[in-house]
């Protein structure tokens, strides 16, 4: 059993210890250049530099939720944290925690950095729809389309859409031009599907976003991949005009080398034919 002194100086020993180990963790660096990506509310939150003899700690806290932990004791300078942030409609913040080993038994707050705020619903940027059909029959040009998944799920397991969590603040605009023509006009839909008029000779091209109206910023989403029609295509609207005059005087020069040949080989021919005919010397 330790006596009074003793004891005492085992005390003062531990506290000077937690005080040097306080002092170190106050030294570390801390997390720089805080960004959240978001799409379709799938969310990666980075930041940097990346750590060495320290790691990093993710807390997120929301304005009405509990804080919780994400990627804890980590190396790396980026952390998913999409499924801490499914009420899509609170603004949270992230505070990146710099730690040691060392820290884990201290009960002071490590040094940490905080990110600027992130609300789900406003800022999540919209992804790719996806275009499952499209047809161009006489002057109406019909296309059905996807709306994009998120990483949320239904009680039964199947994965929820934009629309599921957007619904009636969500459209889409669709961009079309006729092919290799720069003019572009669009219209806008709240449903998957596209019925537009067009000019029954001309072939058209487009793509699809979806559009969040009443958000401030971010409101256009990711394009879909362009698309065209090919009704009546033919080579001059495949590849233009140019190309068909390059084919022409290739043919042309083709054509003009054959004619030039023939000449040449039927006159090499009756040359030969006319010294064949002449006597021999001294016959």
């Amino acid at each position: 059993m330790l006596r009074a002194p003793a004891a005492g100086r085992v005390l003062l020993l531990c506290a000077l210890l937690g005080r040097l180990a306080a002092a170190g963790s106050k030294d570390l660096p801390t997390a720089v250049n805080i960004t959240w990506s978001s799409i379709n509310f799938k969310t990666i939150l980075r930041w940097q530099p990346k750590p060495s003899n320290y790691s990093y700690t993710v807390e997120i806290h929301g304005q009405t939720s509990n804080t919780q932990k994400k990627c804890i004791l980590t190396a790396e300078t980026e952390c998913d944290v999409t499924d801490v942030l499914r009420n899509v409609r609170e603004t949270y913040t992230a505070h990146i925690l710099s730690v040691t080993s060392s820290r884990m038994d201290n009960f002071e707050e490590p040094p940490f950095a905080v990110s600027e705020k992130f609300t789900p619903y406003n800022q999540t940027i919209l992804g790719k729809p996806e275009i499952q059909n499209y047809t161009q029959k006489d002057s109406k040009l019909n296309i059905v389309f996807k709306d994009p998944l998120t990483p949320y799920t239904f009680s039964n397991g199947s994965f929820k859409s934009i629309r599921d969590i957007f619904k009636h603040d969500l459209e889409y605009k669709l961009y079309y031009w006729k092919d290799q023509s720069s003019g572009k006009k669009y219209v806008t839909t709240k449903s998957l599907t596209f019925e537009i008029n067009v000019d029954s000779t001309k072939n058209y091209c487009f793509h699809i976003q979806g559009i969040i109206p009443s958000r401030r910023e971010n409101r256009d989403g990711q394009e879909s991949r362009v698309l065209c029609t090919s009704i009546g295509r033919n080579i001059l609207d495949e590849y233009g005009a140019e190309v068909f005059i390059i084919i022409a005087v290739i043919a042309i020069a083709v054509i003009t080398i054959a004619v030039v040949l023939s000449v040449i080989l039927c006159k090499c021919k009756k040359t030969k034919a006319a010294r064949e005919k002449e006597p021999l010397n001294g016959v």
